[in-house]
């Protein structure tokens, strides 16, 4: 893993000197400096240049306006799984959370413009590297290596774009190096055509590059695995709903697309000795925050960090992740990012992802855990306190990776588009079931829990609303359930259903009839949080905190004005004897289904400059 990191930050600097004219390093995609021939010939006149030219096109990936910060932690919330950092709508990253963002919201700007310098860079990359006499004409090692870094780029390309098309829809579209003084008239783009396109250079994209076993690189690199995971994810993209115009669309030739994934899902299923699930889910993501390679390959693409700045850094359980305090041995943390409260007792609880997915407890001075109250319980894969060894003081960066695509995610797809196509046949059953094995330790426990809680796997819908179930616990955190209820064209039902649970939960009603008022964790230990009683069992009669625990308000801490909160300003709501009045602070407060908010608006900086672009509906 760190080879790789060390390549990459060698590599950046001399990537920006020795492409200065190729690619501008002004932050508007619309304002790119002029080619300079002579530059690019000299950069792409060997291996080592190009690969140079590639590594700075996979840089815009990391930083806190990519993966870093934005685009994994701010964009994929508030769902009904996360809610992003608590408060009323700020015109920065609570008003994206809060479904109530204006196009000149710099939180959006600037990851849209590190986007595009990615979209840029890549394309540079993919005109010139097929150009070059060593191409076709160099030694065996040297085409191979070209070959590779032209997969690489086509790949990176789509990445960007599809990270683009996801969070703003029909967004304009290049495939070759801006020139300056060109008279930029781009108009919107559709999706779906966008799609398409990169699905198909995905395909030559996998023709040039080897596996893993085969390239000598840990998984911040591309290789053949990733292509075909990726390929399969747009795939599914295109194959489903996406918002426009203030309705959910969806495509007549979508099952063509569902083919195409899972064609590339059954191609990694066949070659599980380049990919597999690591046996144990605590250990994947510790592997992730102890810097340590993934022993199981099942990280199939992440995206490297390095160098603790904003440019190349990750903010990764500093900005999410348990809140420490202050915390001699552990430093602070924002913990900017906490559950909805039914998201916890979505999982059942002899399921071994609970404790890993989510975090109940925080680490004040006194460098112990101290339980949390249900509305402050955190999202847990990414922490402070796993990082080895522990890094004092406030420093916001630990650089984690970000987990692009993991095998599990390839098992669920290949589930998916299996019973879509197929039914709930064995072989998606098998797929479906070889995650949720791994939860439970036993196929006839998952089994069983799966059986106890409704779901029939032998029929289609029932398959289909277990395996969104499924993928709804296994990827807590991890910024993909937003943009999968979104193409399930589920987004406006789960949000209700969510908020309607949280009032459920507030009131004590079915299903959480059992759901204690309050938890006792006892006095803080060396050997971690221990909680006195089940979170699962309603509370005693006596409210007296027993010999040797505290007490926290676990249930309880779901009152009115938290209620009140998760709907738009100056709404009212009662429970009890106490009415509270909404400051639009909670989970997706101003959302409206048929508003056009399940979409980011364009940069008004980008439409003022571009004549042919228009802005997104509901903006």
């Amino acid at each position: 893993m760190k080879s790789f990191i060390s390549f990459r930050t060698a590599l950046v600097a001399v990537t920006m000197a020795g492409t200065a004219g190729v690619v501008s390093s002004c932050q508007d995609y619309l304002d790119v400096d002029a080619v300079a021939l002579n530059t690019t010939a000299y950069t792409f006149s060997t291996v080592a240049g190009a690969t140079a030219a590639v590594i700075g096109a996979y840089d815009p990936l990391s930083g806190d306006n990519s993966y870093g910060t934005r685009v994994s932690m701010y964009y994929p919330y508030d769902s009904d799984e996360m809610i992003g950092s608590a408060g009323p709508a700020d015109g920065a990253r609570r008003s994206i959370a809060r479904y109530t963002a204006l196009p000149n919201n710099t939180e959006i700007t600037n990851p849209w413009n590190q986007l595009y310098q990615g979209v840029e860079r890549a394309n540079i990359c993919i005109q010139q590297i097929p150009q070059m006499a060593l191409y076709t004409s160099g030694t065996a090692a040297d085409t191979a290596a070209l070959h590779r870094l032209h997969g690489e780029a086509l790949t990176l390309r789509a990445q960007y774009y599809f990270e683009l098309l996801r969070n703003w829809g029909d967004v304009p579209t290049q495939f070759t190096p801006s020139v300056s003084g060109q008279d930029f008239n781009l108009p919107n783009a559709d999706r779906n055509i966008t799609l398409t396109k990169l699905i198909e250079d995905l395909l030559q994209a996998e023709k040039l590059v080897p596996w893993r076993s085969k390239a000598g690189t840990a998984d911040e690199r591309i290789t053949k695995g990733a292509v075909k995971a990726l390929r399969a994810r747009l795939a599914l993209y295109r194959g489903g709903y996406s918002p426009k115009d203030g309705t959910m669309q969806r495509p007549t030739d979508y099952l063509d697309y569902y083919r195409i994934a899972r064609q590339e899902c059954a191609a990694l299923l066949a070659n599980r000795g380049e990919h597999n699930l690591n046996p144990s889910f605590l250990q994947l993501f510790q592997s992730i925050n102890q810097l340590r390679t993934d022993a199981a390959n099942e990280i199939i693409f992440q995206v490297g960090m390095a160098t603790a700045t904003s440019v190349s850094g990750s903010k990764l359980g500093y900005y999410n992740g348990p809140r420490l305090n202050a915390s001699p041995i552990y430093g602070s943390t924002q913990g900017a990012v906490t559950i909805a409260p039914p998201y916890y007792y979505a999982f059942d609880s002899t399921d071994t992802r609970l404790p890993v997915t989510i975090t109940t407890y925080s680490i004040p001075a006194t460098n112990f855990q101290t339980g949390v109250a249900l509305t402050s319980v955190t999202d847990g894969k990414f922490r402070r306190d796993w990082h080895v060894p522990p890094v004092p003081g406030t420093v916001n960066y630990l650089d984690y990776n970000w987990p692009l695509i993991r095998f599990a995610d390839v098992l669920l797809m290949f589930a998916e588009t299996e019973n879509e196509l197929n039914g709930p046949t064995q072989a998606a059953q098998d797929a479906l079931m070889e995650v949720r094995t791994r939860a439970f330790g036993s196929r006839a426990q998952a089994l069983a829990t799966l059986t106890s809680a409704g779901f029939n796997l032998s029929s289609k819908a029932s398959f289909f609303t277990a395996l969104t179930n499924e993928r709804y616990l296994e990827f807590g955190g991890e910024g993909i359930r937003k943009y999968d209820l979104l193409r399930w064209n589920l987004f406006e039902t789960k949000m209700a259903e969510v908020k309607a649970n949280i009032e459920k939960m507030a009131r004590g009603q079915a299903p959480y009839q059992n759901v204690p008022l309050y938890m006792y964790y006892r006095t803080p230990s060396a050997t971690g949080l221990q909680w006195a009683r089940s979170a699962y069992r309603p509370s005693p009669a006596n409210i007296t905190a027993p010999t040797g625990t505290v007490r926290v308000n676990w249930r309880q801490a779901i009152d009115a004005q938290y209620v009140a909160n998760t709907k738009p300003a100056g709404t009212s709501f009662t429970l009890g004897a106490t009415t509270a009045t909404s400051a639009a602070s909670g989970l997706a407060a101003e959302y409206v289904p048929g508003k056009g908010k399940e979409l980011l608006p364009i940069p008004q900086s980008t439409i003022s400059a571009d004549p042919a672009l228009k802005q997104n509906f509901g903006y």
